[in-house]
C-alpha cells in the first residue's frame, strides 16, 4: 500500500473531522515521514488538491453514489476524495493506479468491508466520467463548481467586482503560489541570498513589488536552507512586505503592531528601524507570541517586546505615546485563497458580517495610542470593501483629527501576489 496516499488520506480525515489546519497537519506529516522530494510534492498535491476542490469534488463523488453523501462514513469519504481527485484532476496518474491504490488503502484505513464500496464507486467514475461533468455556462453556480469556490463567495465577488473580474479572481485562486522570502537587510543582501538559493538548487528571482523580496519557484523543502535557519531571511509574501514599507518607521521611534503574531510584519518593521527604537508586538494568543519571540531571536532583532493584550484595549495601555501603529486586522482572508486552500470552505457569510465591528473597534483603539502627527496603517489580506474601504470611511467620519494619506488594494490576479489592502492615515492633532 502506498504510504504517500495513506498520509494524505489521514490528513484529509483529520481536517474534515477534527478541524485540523491542513498546512500544519501536512507539515507535521512531512517531517514525520522520510519522503523523497517527488513524494513530498505528490503528498502535498493529494492534500491541497482535494481540499481546494472541496464541495466541487464532493459534487462529483455524489454523482456515483446510491446514497446521500452525508450518509457515507468520513473515513471512506477521505479515501474517495483522494481517489476521485486523481481520476479527474491528475492526468499523470493512470486511472487503474488511482482505483487499485484506493481499494488497498480502504482496506487499511477503513476496514475490509469498505473496499468493495470504494472499488465500485471509483470504477463507475472511470467508466462514466461524463456523468459528473460540471455544467457549462457563465451562471454563478457553474462558475462556483468549475472554479472550486462556494456559491455565496462567487456571488459576493460578482456583486463587488463584476463577472469578468470575478472569473479572473477565481482562476487565480486555483494557481500554485510561490514561496516568497524577505531578506534580512540587517545581516545580508538580496544578491547573496539569491546566489545561495541557486546553489541550493532553487529557481528564484527578485521581487519587483518588495525591495526585500525574493520569489522562489520550483523548490523542494527549504527546511535545510541554512540562510533561512540562520535568520538571514524570513518567509513572507511580497504583498505583505509592503505594509512595513508604507508605514515607513524610523530608527529610534516607538511603534506598535497591534495584531502581531507570528511576527512577520513586526520583524520587518524592526529591520527598517535598523534594530533601534521600540516595538510592541501585541496579540491575544500567548502561544502565537512565542512564535514572535522565536522569529525575532532567529533574525537577530532585539527591539521587539511581545505583549499579551486584546488589541481593543491597546489605546488604554499606551494613550498618545506612539509614533506609528500598524493594525493588520483580523479579516476574512479572501485575498489569500490561493495560498490557504481551506479558507474558502471554512468561511461563511455570517462571519463576514461580524468582522467589521471588530475591525472598527481595534482601529479606534489603536488610534488612541498615537501622538499628534503620528501615523496609523490599517491593513488586511482581504479584498472586499466591507472590511477595507468601508471601515476606513467610517473611521474617518468618526475621527475628524485624522486624514487619509493613501489607500490601495492589491487584487491578486492583477498583481500576481496575495490580495492585500492598506490605508495610511495621519493624526493631525
Amino acid at each position: 500500500m502506498d504510504k504517500v496516499r495513506l498520509a494524505a488520506t489521514k490528513i484529509l480525515y483529520d481536517v474534515a473531522t477534527n478541524g485540523a489546519y491542513s498546512n500544519v497537519a501536512l507539515a507535521q506529516m512531512l517531517r514525520q515521514e522520510k519522503f523523497s522530494d517527488l513524494d513530498r510534492k505528490f503528498c502535498t498535491e493529494l492534500v491541497y488538491g482535494p481540499i481546494k476542490a472541496g464541495e466541487s469534488l464532493d459534487w462529483k463523488i455524489s454523482k456515483y453514489l446510491s446514497r446521500p453523501l452525508a450518509k457515507v462514513d468520513e473515513k471512506i469519504l477521505a479515501v474517495l476524495r483522494v481517489g476521485m481527485y486523481q481520476i479527474f484532476f491528475l492526468d499523470r496518474v493512470p486511472n487503474s493506479a488511482a482505483v487499485n491504490e484506493s481499494v488497498e488503502l480502504s482496506k487499511k484505513f477503513c476496514g475490509l468491508g469498505a473496499s468493495k464500496f470504494v472499488n465500485a464507486v471509483l470504477r463507475s467514475a472511470v467508466r462514466e466520467p461524463s456523468k459528473s461533468d460540471f455544467p457549462t455556462g457563465d451562471d454563478l453556480k457553474s462558475l462556483a463548481l468549475k472554479n472550486f469556490h462556494p456559491l455565496w463567495l462567487v456571488k459576493l465577488f460578482a456583486e463587488e467586482f463584476g463577472l469578468d473580474e470575478t472569473k479572473k479572481i477565481l482562476e487565480f485562486d486555483n494557481t500554485e503560489p510561490p514561496l516568497c522570502l524577505r531578506v534580512n537587510f540587517l545581516k545580508t543582501t538580496r544578491e547573496k541570498i539569491l546566489d545561495a538559493l541557486k546553489n541550493f538548487g532553487v529557481q528564484a528571482e527578485l521581487s519587483i513589488l518588495a525591495p526585500e523580496g525574493i520569489i522562489c519557484k520550483g523548490h523542494g523543502s527549504l527546511d535545510k536552507f541554512q540562510p533561512l535557519r540562520n535568520g538571514l531571511c524570513q518567509v513572507q509574501d511580497e504583498s505583505s512586505m509592503t505594509a512595513a514599507r508604507i508605514l515607513n518607521p524610523q530608527a529610534g521611534e516607538f511603534v506598535i503592531d497591534c495584531c502581531a503574531a507570528p511576527g512577520g510584519k513586526s520583524t520587518h518593521l524592526a529591520e527598517l528601524m535598523q534594530n533601534r527604537g521600540r516595538i510592541i508586538a501585541a496579540d491575544i494568543y500567548e502561544t502565537k507570541l512565542e512564535h514572535v519571540k522565536q522569529n525575532a531571536a532567529r533574525l537577530g532583532i532585539k527591539i521587539i517586546e511581545p505583549l499579551l493584550i486584546d488589541a481593543c484595549q491597546i489605546g488604554e495601555k499606551f494613550p498618545t505615546q506612539v509614533d506609528k501603529v500598524l493594525v493588520d486586522a483580523p479579516c476574512s482572508g479572501l485575498g489569500v485563497l490561493r495560498r490557504k486552500a481551506d479558507i474558502r470552505w471554512k468561511k461563511n457569510p455570517d462571519e463576514l458580517k461580524d468582522l467589521p465591528a471588530l475591525q472598527e473597534k481595534i482601529l479606534s483603539s489603536a488610534a488612541k495610542t498615537l501622538k499628534p502627527g503620528g501615523i496609523l496603517l490599517y491593513s488586511t489580506c482581504t479584498i472586499v470593501k466591507r472590511e477595507n474601504q468601508d471601515i476606513v470611511e467610517k473611521f474617518l467620519a468618526a475621527h475628524e483629527n485624522f486624514r487619509l494619506v493613501e489607500m490601495k488594494t492589491l487584487l491578486p490576479h492583477a498583481t500576481n501576489t496575495d490580495g492585500f489592502f492598506s490605508a495610511k492615515l495621519i493624526k493631525n492633532f
